[in-house]
């Protein structure tokens, strides 16, 4: 049994990329759906869907360039142990915004670019480059 559902997916979508798995499969949550949601959005997956039988999952199709993977490193940085929450004015530039770094909002989740536009903090739940 696993605590934390967000660095579950996170693991499973490294280890696919790691064993340059054509896709990677987890369970259904409306959190882990709105991350894949902002990975394919930003390009850094190919395709996010939604399985109808039940158990319901995700499953997120890798996207490699040249036979190496899109996404290089995800990293973790709000735990349940250790929650990191960040107002308007410390969101964090990833890889000097080469990366995203993706934040729970009153608003949604949304990358730390748009969370800007919008002047507005949350959880800083990962960061992806």
């Amino acid at each position: 049994m696993f605590n934390d559902p967000i660095s579950d997916m996170l693991t499973r979508i490294r280890n696919g990329l790691l064993a340059r798995k054509k896709e990677v499969v987890f369970p259904f949550s409306k959190m882990k759906m709105g991350i894949a949601q902002i990975l394919e959005k930003e390009g850094l997956i190919a395709k996010v869907e939604k399985t109808e039988v039940f158990p319901e999952n995700i499953k997120v199709e890798l996207k490699y360039v040249n036979k190496e993977p899109v996404i290089t490193s995800l990293k973790r940085v709000s735990v349940p142990s250790r929650r990191m929450y960040v107002n308007k004015d410390q969101l964090p530039k990833v890889r000097n915004s080469m990366g995203i770094a993706i934040i729970s909002t009153s608003q949604g989740l949304m990358t730390n670019k748009e969370a800007g536009q919008k002047k507005i903090g949350g959880e800083l739940l990962c960061e992806i480059y």
